[in-house]
């Protein structure tokens, strides 16, 4: 271990940049390997939506604790324990994993570590960090959430191409095990907290963060974006694979469903960093509606549409990839900003609960529509699933207006920078 050597500013957001997307290294392996897994193990769409969302489901039931916890601690012991955790559920589902249920217990398992490594990453920044240009850090580092979950798929389809499924489990415990020893290495204890600890019993009394207005609109307005993104990031590659049926011009190609999938979620990153940057400059709620209206109105049409000339079912999915990232580090960056400082622990863990809770439902609803509109060959129930998740996203801008118009401020935030 690296002794004496403490990383500040942009060298560590660099850091918890690099430690996420090694740490996500798994978080999309299943999702990427659903059209594997489904004639494997005989998992219907709605089995393959429970394992993808099962995941969420485990991040949700361990964020409350976890995130709120780092009011009182300091994040770093709860990052490296969760990134131990996160490398041993990829490692066991690698090597025990060998249906719905077995693979539903690695599943949640990997989705507590990622609770105590992506939210808390954010914490361990934010504390670490001073107030002026925490938004943009903040941006930087959530867009990164995107990267991770990109590489997961891209190596996913690569390794298991290569040396078969488990073995693309292997090298997400692998990430796990790097970003642990990373951080170890490079980030140091806090030698004080920046303001006292509140007591036990205050640290998980949330109502004062729902009397929040304006950190609240930017919560829930992050749960309507989650819903409709990971719904669309588990499901992705299937969508794909159907789409390759329509498609001659791809399915003669080299590019694989997994290939395409990594190149349309990488665009998450500058769509994510540039989105922040526009909302700081226009009017983070105005710019978030505007954009949640655009990707849902994609959604409404877009699972229908997988016939259609490829250059236009390619130009779709390009905006559609754009857009539907371009909200979600101004959604995060608004909820860190408008927390009372005392209480941005727990801001930040309602934020991933409910943001979460939507992530875990909205897979596992996109593969129930699907069973229920003829199973994953029938073009009208890719239709009705994305459809789905675009009323969901709708949500949001009706949200953050109602709550806008009830913050102290009228709704009528002035553009910050930094």
């Amino acid at each position: 271990m690296v002794r004496g050597l403490e990383l500040k500013g942009w060298r560590l957001v660099a850091l918890l940049c690099v430690t996420q997307v090694l740490g996500m290294l798994s978080n999309a392996t299943f999702p990427a390997l659903i059209p594997v897994f489904q004639p494997l193990w005989s998992l219907s769409n709605t089995e393959a939506g429970w394992v993808s969302g099962i995941y969420y489901a485990g991040y949700t039931a361990a964020v409350p604790v976890l995130v709120t916890l780092t009011d009182r601690q300091d994040a770093r012991s709860i990052y490296l324990l969760s990134c131990l955790l996160g490398g041993l559920a990829a490692l066991g589902f690698a090597v025990f994993a060998d249906g719905f249920w077995s693979a539903m217990v690695f599943r949640f398992c990997g989705g507590i570590g990622l609770a105590g490594t992506y939210m808390v990453g954010l914490k361990l920044l934010s504390d670490r960090l001073p107030e002026q240009g925490r938004a943009r850090s903040v941006a930087i580092y959530t867009a990164h959430f995107g990267i991770g979950a990109s590489f997961s798929v891209l190596a996913a389809g690569e390794v298991a191409a290569l040396a078969g499924w488990s073995w693309a489990f292997v090298v997400g415990a692998a990430g796990s095990f790097a970003s642990l020893l990373l951080i170890a290495a490079f980030v140091r204890p806090l030698a004080r907290r920046t303001a006292e600890p509140l007591p036990a019993v205050a640290v998980f009394d949330f109502r004062p963060v729902f009397r929040n207005r304006p950190a609240l609109a930017y919560t829930l307005g992050y749960a309507a974006h989650i819903w409709e993104l990971f719904g669309f990031r588990a499901w992705l590659v299937a969508f794909l694979v159907f789409a390759f049926t329509w498609q001659p011009a791809l399915a003669d190609s080299s590019w694989t469903p997994t290939q395409v999938a990594t190149v349309l979620l990488l665009l998450g990153l500058p769509a994510s960093i540039l989105g922040n940057e526009v909302a700081t400059t226009f009017g983070r709620r105005r710019v978030v509606s505007l954009i949640m209206i655009g990707s849902g109105g994609i959604a409404l049409f877009l699972g229908f549409i997988a016939a259609v000339p490829l250059w236009l079912l390619a130009a779709v999915l390009l905006v559609y990839s754009v857009l539907i990232m371009a909200d979600s580090g101004a959604l995060t960056a608004g909820a860190v900003i408008a927390a009372k400082p005392e209480r941005r622990g727990a801001t930040m863990a309602l934020h991933a609960l409910l943001g979460f809770g939507a992530g875990f439902l909205s897979p596992l609803a996109f593969g129930v529509v699907l069973d229920l509109g003829g199973g994953a060959g029938a073009g009208l129930a890719w239709g009705f699933a994305f459809a789905l998740l675009g009323l969901g996203v709708l949500a949001g801008p009706v949200i953050l207006y109602i709550l806008g118009r009830q913050s102290p401020d009228g709704g009528q935030e002035r553009p910050v920078v930094g």
